[in-house]
């Protein structure tokens, strides 16, 4: 892996919540972070940001923000944002899978049939976006020599969390960075699952102040990380001499931090949910081709 001021970096979905925190912490460390999503200019929605306002975050923070519209929904569109990161920087070193829809009554009360058919769409931005994403990425990774990729996933993988739809996206990302581990290992990418807590993303600071978060959720908002913690927590990974041990791994996003010696923005250490919420999965060693 390149010194930070060196590396090329691509995080999906990036224009507000974990993907812009996860972009503008890699960019802090002088990084190339090219940063992609539908929203080409800021709006006034409940969750504004665009992909250039979280590049010129970058910029501000020290690194260098490439905005990509792009939206991961049009496989087409996808290819041709990694043609042009190739054909500016040839490879590349951090993959950062985050794009991710969320459909409205995902977080409703009730059975997974009281709650509207199209929370099935996080089967096409988010899992399906992921594959792509890494497919079109795949050749930019091996030229690089060696290099990461992250799926950003949650506890949702293992235990119940918004329902089926949801759950089985999450648990699907987390076993296919285990199977993409094994096609990168002769190659030096190591790929894997990071299990984030509850963040403190635009939509959730604005429940909270507005008082109205879910009962079911304020233990948990209580103890939120901060969106650039999770991107802190990657780039230790990232700087881990002991990286390639870890791939294939679902990890826990406050229990690498913790280790690796990472702290929030605020300087506290974020806790982990396993006790409570579940332990990461673990996948069975045997390959079958």
């Amino acid at each position: 892996m390149p010194a930070p001021e060196s590396r090329t970096v691509v995080v999906t979905g990036a224009t507000r919540g974990a993907g812009k925190g996860i972009a503008v912490a890699l960019g802090a460390t002088g990084a190339t972070v090219y940063v992609t999503g539908r929203t080409r200019d800021t709006d006034t929605t409940d969750a504004p940001g665009s992909v250039q306002a979280t590049a010129r975050e970058i910029d501000a923070r020290g690194g260098t923000g490439i905005p990509l519209v792009c939206d991961h929904a049009d496989d087409e569109q996808v290819r041709a944002a990694f043609e042009q990161v190739e054909g500016e920087r040839g490879s590349v070193d951090i993959l950062v899978n985050n794009a991710f829809t969320i459909p409205g009554g995902l977080t409703d009360p009730g059975p997974f049939w009281h709650k509207p058919l199209g929370l099935h769409s996080m089967f096409e931005v988010g899992l399906r976006s992921t594959y792509v994403a890494s497919y079109y990425a795949a050749p930019l990774l091996v030229a690089a020599g060696g290099g990461l990729v992250v799926n950003t996933s949650s506890f949702g993988g293992r235990c119940y969390m918004h329902g089926p739809a949801y759950g089985a996206g999450k648990a699907a990302v987390d076993k296919m960075a285990h199977d993409m581990a094994v096609d990168f290992q002769p190659h030096g990418v190591a790929v894997i699952a990071l299990w984030m807590g509850i963040l403190k993303t635009e939509r959730i600071r604005a429940a909270l102040d507005s008082g109205t978060v879910p009962e079911r959720y304020r233990a948990i908002a209580a103890v939120a990380e901060d969106p650039q913690f999770s991107g802190r927590v990657i780039d230790a990974l990232a700087r881990d001499p002991a990286l390639m041990s870890r791939t294939g791994h679902v990890l826990i996003g406050a229990e690498i931090g913790a280790e690796l010696g990472v702290v929030d923005v605020d300087g506290s250490t974020p806790v982990s949910h396993r006790a409570t919420l579940g332990d990461p999965p673990t996948f069975s060693t045997a390959v079958v081709d």
